[in-house]
């Protein structure tokens, strides 16, 4: 066991060696009154806190305080517990705030124990509960669980509250489903019931419109009235990444007329709400941006369609006349005025999003040319455009592929035996 302990220190400590040679910091822990937040200090610093705690945990409870809530500073779910642990003054003792670093990591066994998910916000209850429960991880449930847990204490964040209740379920059905819109590369999509990042944002925007709806009208500070409700902390984080990131997209104003209001009047007049601001936006810049460059390689964000247009353009906005054959809001496919085949039809994604050829796909395009492809299969069994049993489907991609324009589209070909060498 000695031997197995030396060599993991040995290990950690030429892991800390080359952290520290390249400079690289994230977010660790920095107090509030009674309680632990997040700053940054150096990644090297982190380790060596992580794994002498690790070495020792069998040992040395991680906290001696009531509750553990695992999160950190740029986590939205999280910032609504936070909200109401500084509303109410909730003492260290009672609740500490620790990063899953402190555990492994949010995939770490010992942090899947308590999150099966591997997700933040998650409340760790060291002390014996009514329920039996030792770990809850959802924010909507930590969050009520802490109201009801020290109501006797600060607002109380009006739990009964129909409107406020509205606007946190809808916020997290609709909003926190898709949010990763914003900020994931594309491998994490699909993103909710979204296919692709432009729709997702477009969905996005279109339910903080629906949430402007249940905002109460009148000249309250918060979301209903004059008091704060678990509307307010819940959706606040969000709007922070709303307005911090939505611009990156070409998206402004971020948010509609009341809620920028609301979001303006509380983050500077409720300390509570500019804590969590400042504890969000200053990972969001130093990390996420200046460190990281997240959105350079995001689609929409960094990345952009620059190419010129092309005659299909004109033709999706009718400006040129074509035989169209098949229509719908993603795709339209029309006959090619230079046939190769009786039966020659083009089939083109309405958005060309990128997708000058097909050798720039990603995985933002996936629905779209899954779209093409049954489009194209469709339009294959179509006897009254010429087609027997079969069709040839050809995608040319650039200059050696014999690609004249430059916007994808595949050619469906048919009417006869196709024969021949295809290259």
């Amino acid at each position: 066991m000695a031997a197995m302990a030396v060599m993991r220190v040995s290990i950690v400590c030429v892991a800390i060696f080359l952290i520290s040679v390249s400079g690289f910091s994230l977010p660790f822990t920095q107090t509030r009154p009674n309680l632990t937040v997040t700053s940054s200090l150096p990644l090297a610093r982190r380790v060596i806190t992580t794994v002498a705690t690790q070495l020792t945990m069998t040992s040395t409870p991680l906290s001696k305080a009531e509750h553990i809530l695992f999160d950190t500073p740029v986590s939205n779910n999280g910032a609504r517990c936070r909200i109401i642990l500084y509303k109410k003054m909730i003492s260290r003792d009672q609740v500490e705030i620790i990063s899953p670093v402190m555990l492994g990591g949010l995939k770490s066994p010992e942090y899947l124990a308590r999150s099966p998910l591997g997700l933040m916000p998650c409340l760790s209850l060291q002390k014996n509960h009514a329920s039996g429960i030792k770990h809850i991880s959802e924010s909507d449930t930590i969050a009520r669980y802490l109201l009801s847990e020290y109501s006797d204490v600060g607002p109380s964040f009006l739990p009964n509250n129909p409107r406020s209740n509205l606007i946190a379920r809808w916020h997290d059905l609709y909003l926190t489903t898709i949010q990763g819109c914003l900020y994931k590369t594309s491998s994490r999509l699909p993103m909710g019931d979204c296919a692709d990042r432009k729709s997702a944002i477009n969905e996005f925007r279109k339910n903080l419109n629906i949430i402007e709806g249940f905002v109460e009208d009148g000249e309250g500070m918060y979301l209903c009235g004059n008091d704060i409700s678990l509307a307010d902390a819940t959706l606040f984080p969000t709007a922070v990444f709303a307005k911090y990131m939505l611009p990156k997209f070409d998206v402004t104003p971020a948010l509609p007329p009341k809620l920028s209001k609301w979001f303006d009047t509380v983050r500077e007049k409720d300390s509570s709400f500019s804590k969590v601001y400042d504890e969000i936006t200053d990972i969001l810049i130093k990390s996420w941006d200046e460190t990281n460059h997240r959105w350079d390689s995001i689609w929409l964000a960094g990345l952009r369609d620059t190419d010129p247009a092309t005659i299909f353009d004109k033709i999706i906005a009718r400006e040129i006349p074509a035989e169209v054959v098949k229509e719908d809001e993603h795709i339209l496919a029309f006959k090619d005025i230079n046939p190769m085949a009786p039966a020659h039809i083009l089939v083109i994604p309405k958005d060309r999003n990128g997708l000058t050829r097909i050798s720039n796909a990603t995985p933002e395009h996936t629905d779209i040319l899954g779209r093409l492809l049954i489009a194209a299969g469709e339009i294959a069994k179509d006897e009254s455009l010429g087609f027997g049993n079969g069709a040839r489907i050809v995608i040319n991609d650039g200059p050696d592929g014999g690609q004249e324009v430059m916007h994808l589209h595949l050619h469906v070909l048919g009417g006869r035996k196709m024969e021949g060498q295809l290259g």
